[in-house]
């Protein structure tokens, strides 16, 4: 027996249905973060009646003439029965396993935040932006660089532990995080925009390093920017968002790591210059 209905679908019997092979299967995860299964405590793949008809949207574009990465951004968001993950991390590491997870300190997590912002101000056109700075005492000492950054903004999510949920004058929208919230625990930047589109994602250990994971796949960034969102809505927002752009063809990948890279190592080289903080 391949499955049971509570445990979902094998890959196997999801290759029966669709007629994908598990190896393209495997490839398509891998390559383009699709399909989305669950995993099991051993690792074993899952799969929902929702993702086997997704899969079986996009053979049908293939079979249009559409390339496999048009085919997978028409496909409309994903909503699983199950709800969203309780942070960014963990979804991340959900929908893409391939994705290397870094643990990296606090300085370290400081400089690619504040690189993904600074490369998201200098090319983005209206981003959307989320940011988790575990506790409110954190974030209002960075208040200043986000009013700013909101200011040219379609969208801006800020959670930590605030008194209650609130959209600021700024027109921040800040999302109060509950005692036993995990994402307490989350360090996170995302910038989601047409020309610039960047994640960071840290869950801290009880060290008080990182586990982080940073990537600027256009899907990537797309998938933590929905999940934002609907952690915001179970967090008590209320106002109405901008909708995030639609995704386009993938852009130069390359040029954008090498360009946050960069950022990342001139923060880096001015906080262990002699007499830096």
């Amino acid at each position: 027996m391949s499955s049971t209905p509570e445990q979902g679908l094998t890959i196997s019997a999801v290759a029966a249905r669709t007629g994908v092979s598990v190896a393209v299967l495997r490839a398509w995860e891998r390559r383009h973060g699709f399909p989305a299964p669950d995993r099991l405590d051993g690792g074993h793949r899952r799969y929902s009646e929702a993702e086997v008809e997704r899969i079986r949207r996009v053979v049908a574009e293939r079979d249009a003439g559409r390339s496999l990465e048009a085919a997978i951004a028409r496909l409309p968001p994903q909503r699983s029965g199950g709800g969203t993950e309780g942070t960014l991390f963990a979804g991340l590491r959900r929908l893409r396993p391939d994705l290397e997870v870094q643990v990296l300190t606090r300085r370290a997590m400081l400089a690619v935040s504040r690189a993904i912002e600074d490369e998201c101000c200098a090319r983005a056109d209206r981003p959307h932006l989320v940011a988790a700075f575990q506790r409110a005492d954190e974030y209002r000492r960075s208040r200043r660089r986000w009013d700013e950054l909101s200011r040219t903004a379609a969208s801006t999510i800020v959670f930590a532990d605030f008194d209650r949920t609130r959209t600021a004058a700024s027109g921040v929208v800040e999302v109060a995080l509950a005692e036993a919230a995990p994402q307490r625990r989350e360090w996170s930047v995302v910038c989601d925009a047409e020309a610039s589109a960047a994640v960071l994602a840290g869950w801290e250990r009880p060290d008080g390093r990182f586990e982080a994971l940073w990537s600027v796949e256009e899907q990537v960034v797309r998938h933590a920017s929905e999940a934002a969102r609907a952690l915001a809505r179970r967090g008590g927002m209320t106002s109405e968002l901008a909708p995030l752009h639609p995704l386009r063809p993938a852009l130069d990948s390359a040029r954008r790591a090498t360009a946050v890279a960069n950022r990342v190592v001139a923060y880096l080289d001015r906080a262990w210059a002699p007499g830096a903080r």
